[in-house]
């Protein structure tokens, strides 16, 4: 199962996007959009990849359901895989985005 992450558009710099994901910034991909996101929405984030923008009326709900999947897991599974990346024990492909 993939788990889509919520966070919030920081800057645009062409088809690119720095989003905060909970304090960690992370490039995104926004080609697979059907409309133009700008600075303050929030998307929902797959592999790098903005695959939904969030409703103003659902990111409340959005950020609570995620904080409640954060609490039963017992950790942060977006820290682990960042940290992971970091120290090369996850493979990033050469055209995926990734953490600078």
């Amino acid at each position: 199962m993939c788990l889509g992450v919520p966070g919030q558009i920081l800057e645009i710099e062409g088809k690119t996007a720095t989003v905060d994901f909970w304090g960690t910034r992370r490039p995104v991909r926004l080609d697979h959009l059907d409309s133009q996101p700008a600075v303050g929405d929030y998307i929902i984030d797959h592999a790098g990849f903005a695959v939904r923008i969030i409703g103003v009326e659902d990111v409340a709900d959005t950020l609570a359901l995620y904080e409640v999947l954060l609490t039963e897991a017992g950790e942060d599974p977006i820290a682990r895989d960042v940290m992971a990346e970091m120290d090369g024990l996850i493979e990033v492909a050469e055209d995926e985005p990734v953490l600078v």
